[in-house]
């Protein structure tokens, strides 16, 4: 049967974590950078361990002021620190609470940069090593984040996103760009099909985008996450997909 991971940036402060873990199959929790400190892991790791959602870590810039979403120049010795410590912080509170932390996914303005250097996608993936046994990446398709995480060794699985709108090249349209980020649930529905039964992104310039992703990523921070999340499940589950964790 053909399967897909539906998976949601959680524990951002955002209200709706519990919704969307009754939909998604994978969380990325955020872990201290662009939002989320020890409560808000501790509380998002007991929800999803309640509802059997696999979990993973989702480091950012540690700039909360804007969401992580502001493209900082760091020198590689702080971006390794910055991305260890949140990564070990969210592991050690897994071990605490019985729950398996499976995977990384990079946040925002580090997740792009990443995917278009792979300088940065290196050492990023690198800060990671050692912690968790086994860990994976969760991995922009069609970007430096996949072939540097498999240079390195991890397990990875490759990410495409419902609600944004793509390049030509296959990477996200700067949210500084009207349509960035899309709305309609009805249309985000039908790209998620057609994403798990053909493997294809339909870019803005209407560029057809060949992709191998086995997750797709709704944003919990759109104001219509849930809305979103509820119509693509459907959608899926009535194409005869399965929701299930990539990891």
């Amino acid at each position: 049967m053909t399967w897909l991971d539906l998976n949601a940036d959680l524990g951002e402060g955002i209200g709706n974590d519990e919704a969307m873990l009754d939909i998604v199959s994978s969380a990325n929790i955020a872990c201290g950078g662009h939002a989320g400190d020890h409560v808000s892991m501790v509380v998002a790791l007991r929800a999803a361990k309640a509802r059997g959602v696999t979990v993973g870590a989702h480091p950012g810039f540690a700039d909360p002021e804007n969401f992580g979403r502001r493209r900082l120049i760091l020198p590689p010795q702080e971006l390794d620190d910055t991305v260890r410590r949140q990564v070990r912080d969210l592991a050690e509170l897994a071990v605490e609470e019985g729950v398996p932390l499976k995977y990384v996914k990079l946040h925002g303005a580090l997740a792009n940069m990443a995917a278009e250097e792979p300088a940065i996608a290196a050492v990023a993936f690198a800060a990671c090593e050692g912690l968790v046994r086994g860990l994976g990446i969760l991995a922009i398709d069609n970007s430096a984040q996949v072939t540097v995480a498999d240079s390195l060794g991890y397990p990875v699985v490759r990410e495409a996103y419902a609600d944004r709108a793509y390049l030509a090249n296959g990477l996200l349209m700067p949210r500084s760009e009207p349509g960035a980020v899309l709305h309609d649930a009805g249309l985000i529905a039908k790209r998620a099909v057609r994403l798990a039964e053909a493997g294809e992104i339909v870019a803005a310039d209407g560029t057809v985008i060949l992709t191998d992703a086995k997750s797709l990523c709704i944003h919990g921070d759109n104001p219509e996450a849930v809305a979103i999340a509820t119509r693509v499940r459907a959608a899926l589950e009535a194409a005869g997909i399965a929701i299930r964790s990539a990891f």
